[in-house]
C-alpha cells in the first residue's frame, strides 16, 4: 500500500523505520513544524523529519492539518492508508476522509484504558501491573475508534515512563506494521471498543509533578517514575526548586523512622520520610545546575535536622 506516515517525536521513529523497511511504500511523512530545542534554542527538525529527509521521503509540515495546501497535497499523493504515531495535532474530518483505509493510530495503552496524551505516565502513576499498545482507526472522538490489534507489556517495579515508552515504541512498531499488512491483505477488521472501562490520561503538567511527602511512599515512588523524564518530578529545598529523579522505597526492618519530608543522610544514601516508610533519593537537580547523585548534592548543601523536603 501507499502510505503517508504522521508522527513527530523520537518514540515514532521505530514505527517509521519499520514501515520504510516493509513491503509498503512510504510516499511522504506529516510532522509538526520545526521547533526550538536544546540549550541554544535553535530551530531544528524533529526526529521523524530527520529520518524521512535522510531517506529522501517528502516531508509535510503543516501548521494545522486542516490547512488547504496540506489537504490538497495529501489528496494529490492519494495514500491508501495513513499510519500515525504521536503526531501531536488534531486531524480534521477533511483529512481523515482522504485515504481509503483511513488513519491508523498506534496508541500506547490497552484501549479503552488510558485514552489521551499520557497513557504510559498514567499507567505507572496509578499502579497498573500491565499496559500495552493498540492500533485503531482514528475517528473524531478522542482515541475511540475501532481496534485492529493489541499487545501487552508488563510494567516493571522500577520502570520510568521513559523506559516503558521506549520498550513500547519498539514492540509497537511491529504491531503497527502487522496491522498495515493485515489491512492490505484484506484480512483484518477493526473491533469497536467496549463502552465500559474507559479511562483518560491527560497530559501531566509541572504542577502535577510536585512530590507530596505526606503521601505514602508508593505514591511518591509512582509519581517520580511517571514524571521521568518529563515533566520531571520536583520538590523544594530551602525555598528553591529541586528536581527529583526516581526514588526507591525503603522497607528494611532497620530503616530509620522519619517524619514526612524529613531528610536523613549517611555516607551512601539520602532518605526522605513519607507518611509510611522512607524513600531513597537517586538523582537530584538543583535549579540552574546539572543533575547529580543525591549523596553528592547532600555533601554540598549539608542538610540539617531542621531541613525538610518541600520547605
Amino acid at each position: 500500500m501507499k502510505l503517508v506516515f504522521a508522527g513527530t517525536p523520537e518514540v515514532a521513529v521505530p514505527s517509521l523505520r519499520a514501515l520504510i523497511d516493509s513491503e509498503h511504500e512510504v510516499a511522504a511523512v506529516v510532522t509538526r513544524p520545526d521547533a526550538r530545542s536544546g540549550r541554544g534554542r535553535k530551530v531544528s527538525p524533529g526526529p521523524i523529519a530527520e529520518l524521512a529527509e535522510s531517506e529522501g521521503i517528502e516531508v509535510l509540515k503543516p501548521a494545522k492539518a486542516g490547512d488547504p495546501e496540506f489537504l490538497e497535497r495529501l489528496s494529490e499523493i492519494a495514500p491508501d492508508c495513513c499510519p500515525v504515531v504521536a503526531y501531536g495535532a488534531l486531524l480534521p474530518q477533511a483529512a481523515l476522509d482522504v485515504p481509503e483505509h483511513g488513519w491508523v493510530n498506534l496508541h500506547f495503552s490497552l484501549l479503552p484504558a488510558w485514552r489521551g496524551a499520557a497513557p504510559v505516565q498514567h499507567a505507572i502513576l496509578h499502579g497498573d501491573d500491565v499496559t500495552g499498545a493498540s492500533t485503531f482507526r482514528i475517528v473524531k472522538e478522542l482515541d475511540a475508534g475501532p481496534v485492529f490489534g493489541t499487545l501487552a507489556e508488563t510494567i516493571r517495579p522500577t520502570d520510568t515512563s521513559g523506559e516503558l515508552l521506549t520498550r513500547l515504541a519498539v514492540s509497537g512498531a511491529g504491531l503497527l506494521t502487522r496491522t498495515i499488512d493485515g489491512i492490505a491483505a484484506g484480512v483484518l477488521t477493526p473491533v469497536p471498543q467496549p463502552e465500559a472501562d474507559v479511562s483518560y490520561a491527560g497530559k501531566l503538567t509541572p504542577q502535577d509533578a510536585e512530590l507530596d511527602f505526606t503521601a505514602p511512599a508508593r505514591r511518591v515512588d509512582r509519581l517520580a517514575r511517571a514524571c521521568t523524564p518529563a515533566p520531571g518530578a520536583w520538590t523544594t529545598f530551602r525555598g528553591t526548586r529541586l528536581k527529583v529523579g526516581p526514588v526507591r522505597p525503603i522497607t528494611d526492618a532497620d530503616r530509620p523512622e522519619l517524619e514526612p519530608g524529613r531528610l536523613h543522610v549517611d555516607k551512601k544514601r539520602v532518605l526522605a520520610g513519607t507518611s509510611t516508610h522512607p524513600v531513597e533519593l537517586g538523582q537530584v537537580q538543583p535549579q540552574g545546575k546539572k543533575a547529580m547523585a543525591a549523596v553528592d548534592w547532600a555533601r554540598g548543601v549539608r542538610p540539617t535536622e531542621d531541613d525538610r523536603r518541600g520547605d
